[in-house]
């Protein structure tokens, strides 16, 4: 752990983020979840040896803050010694109920596990970026369809029965559909899609594809009558092989001729409507993604889901939630996107008890909790690169203006143009900077603000704004519709108003 990880990597257990307030490690369970006392270790070990400050990441990862380099060796010495096993290498996620959910259409277990097996295979891991990212859904109670990844790949049911479709770049709405296959093909098309994304370089994701190699994978094996695809087969001579004549060195049902743009100048022809992120014609459609915050009936007892406000939360506050759940006969605590936690084997007065007191140690118990609209990094005084103070603004904005911010508006509050709690662009963005809070609208943090105001009155500044939408919002309106109608000019002018 000589060199720490540069930003915009993963910070690993084993190879630890420097940010503003320490040094920060992630950690991935390999079994999803952790036993309740081994999460009130975990809090100890964050104490001793952080700030004191853990989070829940909205893609379901442990963070611990605030670390030393030294500190850092000695926490990764303890969670070795808790045999708490962690994972490496490519991301490949499934939901936080896969395997035990009664309502999933498949377990997504088993193909995730081969299909790590096979890019360790592939040699990827190093050949990847950090944010490359594969999802296996099973679909059920939590679906994963707000996690975007690279690769998707999604259970259906469909008249021959399961298959899985593969999808990239995206989320569950967003990402492009290529082809719906048996879970052998599913597994091939993903990672030959990785295997053309790292031809690319360690920048590249899968939205760097072109639309001819996309046609390539979505040539592969499509399942009849689920798929409209043309049939282009590798004894059509569309996909070829390597010069050893085998399709892969490391997994035979791999294609790889595809990686190029081109071969012999020969043209894929474009696959009218494929990419449009539909279910494919004779497979079913699945449930929209449920909210994890929320009891789950599963066998063997009940699962209660909370959150972390903001996805953070004092160290000692975990240690006695996971000490309250122990008491109350949990089983298990998974990491669920969303900033989440699963609370497993309780009954139903369990988790009632327990719910009361996660709203008392101020965790996030209600899914119309208005803090689940609202992104916050740590900022002042917590991470030395905020220039605000972005969790008291956020409180502000929530206690003031709940009844606005509704499921349309998300609200991002960044100490600083990194814009680490949430990368993407959000309909209303607080930035600090020298010259204050600024206000980004339609954007991320690092575009130039339309209006700006003191830190410390930023929350005021919002909670103008969402006044406005209280008396200009037409009926039936979402309030990223007003603020939409209402237009960027006059936002900023309202941000900006009263200083």
């Amino acid at each position: 752990m000589n060199a720490f990880s540069r930003r915009g990597a993963c910070p690993a257990l084993s190879a630890p983020m420097q940010t503003g307030d320490g040094l920060l490690v992630r950690l991935n369970p390999v079994t999803g979840g952790l036993a309740p006392n081994l999460l009130i270790r975990l809090g100890e070990s964050a104490l001793r040896h952080g700030n004191g400050i853990m989070e829940v990441t909205a893609r379901g990862s442990l963070q611990i803050r605030g670390l030393s380099a030294e500190s850092a060796r000695m926490l990764a010495a303890e969670v070795d010694a808790l045999g708490i096993a962690v994972r490496s290498g490519v991301p490949v996620e499934t939901g936080p109920l896969a395997g035990i959910d009664p309502q999933e259409i498949a377990d997504p277990r088993p193909l995730a596990e081969r299909l790590r097996a096979a890019i360790e295979e592939a040699g990827l891991t190093a050949r990847l970026g950090p944010k490359v990212s594969v999802v296996v859904d099973g679909g059920g109670q939590l679906t994963m369809d707000a996690v975007g990844a690279d690769v998707r790949l999604e259970a259906v049911r469909a008249d021959a029965g399961i298959h899985w479709s593969v999808s990239v770049a995206g989320d569950g709405r967003t990402a492009k559909l290529l082809s719906t296959v048996d879970a052998d093909a599913a597994r091939d098309i993903a990672v030959t899609a990785l295997l053309m994304v790292a031809e690319k370089g360690r920048e590249a994701h899968t939205r760097d594809l072109s639309d001819r190699q996309l046609n390539s994978l979505a040539s592969w094996h499509s399942v009849a009558p689920l798929s409209v695809l043309p049939d282009i087969s590798p004894s059509g001579g569309e996909i070829g092989s390597f010069a050893d004549g085998s399709l892969s060195a490391a997994n035979p049902h791999v294609f790889t001729s595809a990686i190029g743009e081109s071969r012999g100048g020969k043209a894929i022809s474009p696959l009218e409507g494929e990419m449009s992120g539909r279910t494919e014609r004779g497979a079913t459609e699945r449930q929209p993604a449920g909210s994890p915050i929320d009891t789950f009936s599963l066998p063997g007892g009940h699962a209660l889901g909370i959150a972390l406000p903001y996805g953070s939360m004092p160290a000692q506050n975990l240690i006695d939630l996971a000490t309250q759940a122990t008491n109350l006969g949990a089983t298990e605590i998974r990491l669920a996107p969303g900033r989440a936690l699963l609370v497993l084997g309780l009954s139903p007065s369990a988790c009632t008890s327990l719910h009361a007191s996660a709203a008392t140690l101020g965790f996030v118990t209600s899914a119309t909790d208005p803090r689940t609209h609202i992104a916050a990094c740590p900022g002042t005084p917590a991470c030395a690169s905020g220039r605000i103070a972005t969790r008291a603004i956020a409180e502000t904005i929530a206690r003031e203006s709940a009844e606005l911010l509704d499921t349309s508006l998300t609200l991002h509050i960044s100490g600083c143009a990194k814009g680490c709690a949430h990368p993407g662009a959000a309909t209303l963005t607080l930035v600090g900077d020298e010259n204050g809070a600024g206000l980004v609208v339609n954007g991320t943090a690092k575009a130039l603000p339309a209006g700006y105001r003191p830190g410390y009155d930023a929350g005021r500044g919002i909670v103008g704004i969402l006044a406005a939408l209280r008396a200009q919002r037409h009926q039936g309106e979402t309030a990223a519709a007003c603020l939409t109608r209402l237009g960027a000019a006059s936002i900023a002018e309202l941000y900006r108003r009263n200083q």
